[in-house]
């Protein structure tokens, strides 16, 4: 509760530092609050505490992913500074609205209630919204903006309709009140089943899986690259994760048909954004589909819920510290003129070999290769969906592993293999050190998984 109450005053203080003409101070104060409230996050783990009639529930599970929601945070507001140097003006904006959108991604894991759950989602949604629109003489990114609006008001739409089903069947809002009424054997109506099914679609949006992936490359590809970057890292963990507490809240059991459900949209995911990824050109555009194909991963968690909490957090900090050692890479290279397109990084083994390097090392973790963490967090997934019985679709997943090596490794061979035709660029020092931490934090997470998998 505290660190909600922190982030959204350091949001304010941003706002305020423009008045006063601060916008130096803006960055590096940020960082210095971040690191404070990431240290006043730790103190929740181990303890279990409840606000406000449950509206805001702190354990080792909020604590854990409020932790790595901070960190991608501090990451992406280090690269704001360099990111936004033509809009000096706008700095403050852009960082606060950053620092909202992580205040909503806290109450998405940190919920009692499920108004609390969704007026979480709304907040980092509509500061999506803004980011994936904040360039108004670009076509593409008004697109972004409009496009990503209205598919997802649509699923903020079928989230608030679920719920109100779900009310509708139970009496009440708060989870605790919705778990009991299940473990007592009562009579719940058939439309509190159809109540979960509409909240299922309205996070497999926000997760970007199949079906619902449609506005995702899009999307990605018109926003300014630090909104994809946000998106496809920090957004989607925080969907995945609130998508996980929901369904071990308000559910006693996983039924076997909903099982099924998610085996046929996880298959999907997999498939059909590693197959579309094969043919991309623009880099945005293949990371796009390959968060379609990672959100399918992640989706076999609900295999068996109750044992994979510490293997989804471990697979999230995994995945998205290589998505922003990716993302810091691409934004040194293609800057913020639209065009990231595969030729773009020819020649970067040769003209930036750390750059590279780094690039390299986040693409192979994505893949699955040791000593990364990204092979661990798949090994430790696999292991333990087979334990739940599901071998069908780990071999399904492995299969999928392999194709996603193909659109990988194109990159990484353009990088070393094709001939340099772009001008050398000074890259802002900002870039690198983010590209560095988060590939050697990745790294890290492979050599000692079990400090993640077991904390809760």
């Amino acid at each position: 509760m505290y660190t909600l109450i922190a982030i959204a005053g350091l949001g304010i203080i941003c706002l305020i530092a423009e008045i006063f003409n601060l916008r130096k101070a803006i960055v590096p104060v940020t960082l210095l609050g971040l690191a404070g409230t990431l240290v006043l996050t730790a103190a929740d783990f181990g303890k279990v505490n409840a606000f406000y009639n449950n509206m805001i529930i702190t354990d080792s599970f909020s604590a854990a992913y409020s932790s790595l929601f901070i960190l991608l945070t501090m990451f992406l507001v280090a690269l704001s500074g360099s990111f936004h140097k033509e809009h000096k003006a706008k700095i403050s904006d852009f960082v606060a609205i950053k620092l909202f959108l992580l205040t909503g991604a806290i109450a998405m894991v940190s919920f009692g209630n499920l108004a609390m759950f969704f007026l979480g989602i709304e907040i980092l949604s509509i500061s999506l919204y803004v980011l994936a629109a904040s360039k108004p003489k670009d076509l593409k990114s008004n697109e972004a903006g409009m496009k990503y609006f209205l598919m997802g008001s649509f699923a903020s739409g079928f989230i608030l309709f679920g719920i109100a089903l779900i009310y509708g069947a139970t009496g009440s809002f708060d989870t605790h009140t919705i778990y009991g009424a299940l473990l007592e054997g009562q009579n719940v109506p058939g439309w509190f089943f159809i109540g979960v099914v509409m909240l299922t679609i309205g996070l497999l949006f926000k997760v970007a899986a199949v079906p619902f992936h449609f506005w995702a490359p899009d999307v990605y590809q018109g926003s300014p690259a630090l909104t994809t970057a946000t998106m496809s890292t920090l957004a989607k963990v925080a969907a995945m994760a609130a998508f996980f507490k929901l369904m071990i809240s308000i559910n006693r059991t996983v039924p076997g048909s909903y099982i099924t459900i998610i085996s046929i949209v996880s298959i999907l995911s997999m498939t059909i954004g590693n197959l579309t990824a094969l043919v991309q050109t623009n880099v945005k555009r293949m990371l796009a589909f390959s968060g379609v194909s990672h959100a399918g991963f992640m989706l076999m968690v609900f295999f068996d819920p109750r044992m994979t909490a510490g293997t989804l957090l471990y697979y999230t900090a995994a995945y998205s510290l290589a998505g922003i050692a990716a993302f810091a890479v691409v934004l040194a290279v293609c800057a913020d003129k639209g065009d990231e397109e595969v030729y773009k990084f020819n020649g970067l083994g040769k003209r930036n070999p750390l750059l590279a390097g780094i690039l390299t090392c986040s693409l192979l973790s994505m893949a699955g290769i040791p000593i990364f963490s990204g092979f661990f967090a798949k090994f430790f997934l696999f292991h333990q969906v087979i334990s739940s019985g599901h071998i069908a679709i780990v071999i399904i997943a492995i299969i999928n592993s392999i194709i996603s090596v193909g659109y990988y490794f194109k990159l990484i061979l353009a990088m070393y293999t094709q001939e340099d035709i772009t001008e050398k660029q000074p890259v802002p020092a900002a870039y690198t050190i983010v590209a560095v931490l988060s590939i050697v934090l990745n790294i890290a997470l492979g050599l000692f998984p079990s400090y993640v998998v077991g904390i809760i």
